[in-house]
């Protein structure tokens, strides 16, 4: 074939109908939506209900850190012990939340509370005597000279030769 008339075929390819632009880029249209699509059926097939008027969720891990959420869509299906919750979360440490938590906490959170203070205090006073105990592992002064003890291990060398 002749490259001109290879070139002439090109151009007169269309998409659409006469009079019509050639279309250049084709756009895909992504489906982000998939995951959402599917959590949202299985949680109506949990028959979940909405619960109004939560201002924050948090979630202690036993590491001490809280996954905190503010205002977040909180769903519940009681018969299926299941709860969704949506939202933005952030994760803070125990020790910034405490003062806005003391109020909602009931008489069991606060003892596991304290327990969880007093553990955490007994885990840096580990950790601050072996800070302790790293200056007792300093190097020992030298006893003997290394210049001594290369000489005297030439002297075998030689006797022993």
């Amino acid at each position: 074939m002749n490259a001109d008339k290879l070139a002439k075929l090109q151009n007169q390819v269309r998409i659409g109908g006469k009079g019509t632009p050639r279309r250049k880029v084709k756009k895909v249209n992504a489906k982000s939506s998939g995951d959402d699509r599917k959590l949202s059926a299985a949680l109506q097939s949990l028959k979940v209900q909405p619960i109004a008027g939560v201002d924050e969720v948090n979630m202690f891990k036993e590491d001490g850190k809280v996954i905190h959420f503010s205002n977040p869509r909180v769903q519940a299906a009681a018969n299926a012990n299941t709860f969704a919750i949506h939202g933005r979360s952030t994760e803070k440490e125990l020790a910034e939340l405490i003062p806005s938590i003391l109020n909602q906490l009931g008489p069991d959170s606060m003892a596991a509370l304290k327990k969880l203070a007093e553990s955490f205090k007994q885990a840096q006073g580990e950790g601050a005597a072996a800070a302790a105990g790293e200056d007792d592992d300093e190097i020992p002064d030298l006893v003997e000279s290394f210049d001594k003890a290369e000489i005297q291990e030439e002297k075998k060398e030689e006797s022993s030769a």
